[in-house]
């Protein structure tokens, strides 16, 4: 039941109205004056309040003002009982925060249909709060769960970073070093590298199509085919008549990897590739390029090569071919294979970094080595990009210092 507040300083007007509401099943209370009102109003909350402007004392006006200015739960509706029916003086009560007017002598038909629209108006308010309160509750939820993802994100970022567990290797005569930043949480770029006997290592990248959760799902799969630490499950790797392993030419390994995920993976998810074998004594370097970006070559004197012949990504496409190109790095060469996140990096005028970019960041850290040519590299396309990476960023950065007697 609604409860209002009858606010006049005349006792017979009072009991008209009161009569009037009751009888409309309203619950009714009464107020000789504003005073006498507010007093009431702190102690209950009426949903509509009729007052009468003219009051000795506090004004219906004032009385207005005040009311609006109390701490409530919900929504007052209030009504001016008046004479006035000048234009100046509506606009005023309106203003004083009056949501309706009612003329004196007042029509028992026009206050019930003022009642009307004011419950209409409080019962939208009434459903109002709890779709709020609904949608509050759902957001609060909607967190917690949020909360929980980022959470386990967390941990599978760790997880994939663990992927790459070495990522800087001498082998006496050339050292590997390795960069996997990713995007978000997670990502779907992996580099790595594996020795395929005494004087050969092979050496990778790879660029899962998407980003997030799939695609880092994908990239620990495809770490499993192409391990380092376990020869007899690396797919790239098959073992002799001797009992000794080698390696699939990179072009057979290609088109292995793409039977082996459209046939097993049966993923809509494809991936790019770029694979080197790489003979640590002679620095002859067999290849494939999978839909990668080209890999780059910088020579002992500074020049700069980009290598390969594009080819189609991995998991795409059935029966897709592959051919294998070839390399020799000779002393104080060096071979950066790089991601997509690096080379189509755009500043902010939408300018793509590019193969010229990239030869002007390796021209530039030519004499830094390892770890810290990858990281000042990190550096400069962060500068150029002012911070924002909007694709995983990975490379495969391979020094050949020239043959020696023994190789590790």
């Amino acid at each position: 039941m609604r409860r209002v507040l009858v606010v006049d300083d005349s006792r017979m007007q009072r009991r008209i109205l009161t009569a009037q509401l009751s009888r409309a099943g309203y619950e009714v209370v009464e107020a000789g004056s504003g005073e006498e009102a507010l007093a009431i109003c702190e102690t209950m909350q009426p949903d509509l309040v009729l007052s009468d402007w003219m009051m000795p004392g506090m004004s219906g006006l004032d009385f207005c003002r005040a009311f609006r200015q109390m701490r409530r739960d919900s929504y007052g509706y209030f009504v001016l009982l008046t004479s006035k029916n000048e234009k100046g003086e509506v606009a005023l009560g309106l203003e004083s925060g009056a949501d309706d007017f009612l003329s004196k002598p007042v029509s028992g038909d026009e206050l019930r249909a003022r009642l009307a629209a004011g419950e209409r108006i409080l019962r939208m308010e009434r459903e109002l709060k709890a779709k709020n309160r609904l949608v509050t509750a759902t957001l609060s939820e909607l967190q917690g769960l949020y909360d929980s993802v980022d959470r386990d994100l967390q941990e599978a970022r760790k997880l994939q970073q663990s992927l790459v567990k070495e990522r800087h290797r001498s082998f006496g005569n050339a050292e590997v070093s390795l960069l996997l930043r990713p995007s978000g949480h997670v990502g779907g770029d992996l580099v790595g590298f594996f020795p395929i006997n005494a004087r050969r290592v092979g050496v990778y990248g790879i660029d899962v199509s998407g980003h997030g959760i799939t695609s880092a799902l994908m990239t620990a799969r495809l770490a499993g085919y192409l391990s380092g630490t376990s020869p007899e499950q690396n797919i790239a790797l098959v073992q002799t008549e001797y009992g000794i392993y080698d390696a699939r030419p990179p072009a057979e390994l290609a088109a292995y990897l793409n039977e082996l995920v459209l046939e097993e993976m049966r993923t809509e998810s494809y991936f790019t590739l770029i694979y080197a074998d790489i003979d640590l004594i002679t620095g002859h370097v067999e290849m494939v390029q999978a839909g990668h970006p080209h890999p780059a070559v910088q020579r002992a004197d500074g020049s700069i090569e980009f290598l390969g012949l594009g080819g189609l990504p991995v998991g795409l496409i059935d029966g897709a071919e592959y051919d294998g190109f070839s390399t020799v790095l000779r002393p104080g060469d060096r071979l950066f294979m790089m991601s997509d996140g690096i080379t189509e990096a755009a500043n902010p005028a939408g300018d793509l970094l590019g193969e010229i970019g990239l030869s002007r960041i390796m021209d530039r850290n030519r004499n830094l080595r390892g770890a810290a040519f990858l990281e000042a590299a990190v550096w400069e396309l962060s500068d150029y990009t002012l911070g924002e990476f909007s694709d995983d960023v990975s490379g495969a950065f391979f020094e050949f210092d020239g043959a020696k007697e023994n190789v590790d």
